[in-house]
């Protein structure tokens, strides 16, 4: 049942990941990996996109409880293994109310968005980092793919080689939709809401992560005689891509804390960090369609009176 809709890049959006890219075209004849698009890359990370990185660590220094970050990651990786399980018991039990099915999802999600609240993670990569462009999100793409210790650790946590394309494919491909999420700091000063009460975009990604995952029970529950099989599904592969993108998100917090483990360069902790919260947007616009915008095409069959 959870394999329905599994993600995997269709031929259209593997041609357009690997042209963002700016990859040897050759690729695009071949089946798409990961090993065959690091290899059709060409080209480096430009210097400015690394120096963010390298501002952000230095900015951060000292700030970030590394054992907490560490025991956080752990729990949401036991979390994100537990998501087909919650997608196996379907729509949540209760007579008055909901049990907590994907609420403990994002306990440990909530953990780790306190405390980088908290130490002002937020603040200091809204005041480093640029918005979304097609060369800020090519960097980002390109640092990625070459960072094999995120793409093996994505791979421990239980995403195969399909959804990690997926989840590349999610940043690459959808340019146009991450442009609309800027800085806090570049929102105009005329728009018709106070500014001061918008909080950093990264944090804006995790924490709609949360509250989008945490709201299912609820939802479910409440809408269950419209609920479908295929809603289910669709939602259980958008949860687990925020919760990747969560992931990430909280491993670069690690490597910022972290004084004897670090694995990744400015350039590859930037695109890490640029990545997270694309792929937490696009995974939130999707779940919106796929499972809360419920229309009558999708809804479960009335039964019969």
């Amino acid at each position: 049942m959870i394999n329905a809709n599994r993600p995997q890049p269709t031929a259209e959006e593997a041609a357009q990941l690997t042209e963002h890219l700016g990859a040897d075209d050759s690729v695009v004849d071949e089946e798409l990996t990961l090993s065959t698009l690091k290899s059709a890359i060409t080209g480096e990370i430009n210097d400015e996109f690394a120096s963010m990185g390298e501002s952000i660590r230095t900015d951060l220094e000292g700030t970030l409880d590394a054992e907490l970050l560490t025991a956080a990651l752990s729990d949401l990786e036991t979390q994100i293994d537990r998501l087909s399980a919650v997608r196996e018991a379907g729509i949540p039990d209760g007579k008055r109310e909901p049990e907590r099915l994907y609420r403990e999802l994002v306990e440990p999600g909530w953990q780790l968005y306190d405390h980088l609240v908290n130490v002002g993670f937020f603040e200091s990569v809204d005041e480093n980092a640029v918005r979304f462009s097609a060369e800020h999100i090519r960097n980002t793409g390109h640092g990625l793919v070459e960072a094999n210790p995120l793409m093996s650790e994505l791979e421990e946590i239980g995403f195969d080689e399909g959804e990690q394309l997926s989840l590349i494919a999610d940043l690459l491909n959808n340019d146009r939709e991450l442009a609309r999420w800027v800085p806090t700091k570049e929102i105009p000063a005329d728009v018709e809401f106070n500014v001061d009460f918008v909080p950093p975009l990264h944090q804006r990604a995790a924490g709609g992560t949360l509250l989008w995952i945490q709201t299912l029970d609820v939802h479910l529950w409440q809408k269950q005689v419209l609920i479908t099989d295929e809603i289910l599904d669709d939602g259980y592969w958008d949860a687990k891509g925020m919760l990747g993108g969560l992931y990430l998100l909280g491993r670069v917090a690690r490597e910022i804390a972290s004084e004897t483990e670090r694995t990744l360069t400015d350039g590859q902790l930037m695109a890490a960090l640029t990545a997270s919260a694309a792929i937490m947007i696009i995974n939130q616009q999707k779940i919106c369609q796929d499972v809360f915008y419920i229309t009558e095409e999708m809804r479960a069959e009335p039964e019969a009176r």
